[in-house]
Formats: C-alpha cells, structure tokens, sequence
C-alpha cells in the first residue's frame, strides 16, 4: 500500500476525505495540527476519528499561532453567529486565520518527506467554504508546484508530491452521502467554531449552519446532534 498523509482537524471533511484515501487504498498517516485554536475539543474528536477509522499513525504537531493572532480562531476576537447565506458568499470572514493552510500543509508535506510518501490529502471545499483564500483550487496547484521544488525528494527525483482534494467541488450535501456511503460515523465529528465548555456546537456560527444546511439537502439526520439530544 502507499503512504499517504492526511491532514485531520476532527470535522466531517477532514473524515470523509480520510474514508476516500482509504478506499483508494492508500495507507493513511494521519496529522493533526494544535494551532493554538479555541475550539480545542476537535484535537479530541481527531484522535477518535484517527483510530476508529485506522490510521497507521498519528501524530500532533504544537504550532502556536495565537502570537500572530488576526482570526477568532485564535485571537479575543468574536466568532460570526447568524449569518445569513448571502453574508457567507460575500467577503473573507475573521474566522480565516492567516496563512494557515500554507502552514498546515507545509507540516504535512514535511511529515510526508520524512516516511517516504508522495500523497498528501486535504479536505479543503470551494463550495460550501466560506470564502476562505487557501481552500482554492488554485492555492492547491500552486502548493503542489512548490512542493516538488522545495524538497530533497522532488530535486533529486526520488518521486513526485500530489496533493489531493477529493471534496474540492463537492456540496456538503455530497460530502456527507459520501461520507456515509463509505461508513463514517459523523457523530464523532466537530464543525463548530465556537463551541461551549462542554463541547457542544453552538448552532450558529458559519461552519455549524454550513453543517446543518448539508445535513437537510442530504435527507440524513445528523447524527451528532442526536447524540447530544
């Protein structure tokens, strides 16, 4: 089996496109990234997710990027509840934390470099996105450009990096049958921006509403919110 590394943050893409490399018979190194994010319980909902659906091995990386600050994510900043769908298509929100996926990715591909795989599998959307810059198609080219020109194994020619975006043009909607095709059990995953101590979502803010909207036009119950019900 080939190796591939998959960047994993706990929510229903990252799972999903974990279940997709795994159909396509990739042997799946999983990654999480602890950037300092308040909604810290999706590292908790990662590692279930890693070892429910068989991760070779999985690794957390601290990257504390609370010292750049500039997101809610990560700064005293208020997360954006309520927003209408028109709101969510317009505009870059505060909740896009500077140049994360470059760093994430960066991660990823060193993690990559370091055993041998050539695979790398993001679970980034343009669709249902929320107008975030590094989720595009053309940020993903270009990534993958530059990891074949920055690495000893792309100059010396041991091999070629891809980068892998299986949900790049999915619906939520989408995603989610094909999550549950493939026997994901959504109930393990977090899309909450802000959720409360208990980590429980909060409903409202972009990535809950995106959630929920995906859910209906799928005709599936969410089972995350059964279980907390």
């Amino acid at each position: 089996m080939n190796k591939a590394v998959l960047l994993l943050s706990g929510g229903l893409d990252s799972a999903t496109t974990f279940a997709i490399a795994k159909e396509q018979g990739f042997a799946v190194y999983a990654l999480s990234i602890d950037y300092g994010q308040r909604h810290r319980v999706e590292l908790e909902r990662a590692t279930q997710i890693a070892h429910r659906l068989g991760a070779v091995e999985y690794r957390t990386v601290k990257l504390d990027l609370r010292c750049l600050g500039g997101s809610a994510l990560t700064d005293d900043i208020s997360v954006p509840k309520g927003r209408t769908a028109d709101e969510m298509d317009h505009g870059i929100p505060v909740t896009y934390v500077p140049a994360r996926n470059t760093l994430l990715l960066g991660l990823a591909l060193a993690f990559a470099e370091s055993i041998g795989a050539f695979d790398i599998f993001f679970g980034a959307n343009v669709l249902d996105y929320s107008g975030y810059p590094d989720c595009r198609p053309e940020f993903l080219e270009a990534f993958e450009r530059l990891a074949n020109l920055a690495t000893k194994a792309g100059v010396e020619g041991t091999g070629r990096f891809r980068v892998h975006a299986p949900l790049l043009k999915l619906t939520k909607a989408e995603i989610i049958r094909e999550g549950t095709r493939l026997g994901v059990d959504y109930s393990m995953t977090l899309s909450c921006y802000d959720p409360d101590q208990l980590g429980q979502p909060c409903g409202q803010c972009d990535s809950c509403q995106l959630r929920k909207k995906g859910f209906a036009e799928a005709g599936l119950a969410d089972p995350a919110q059964i279980a907390e019900s």
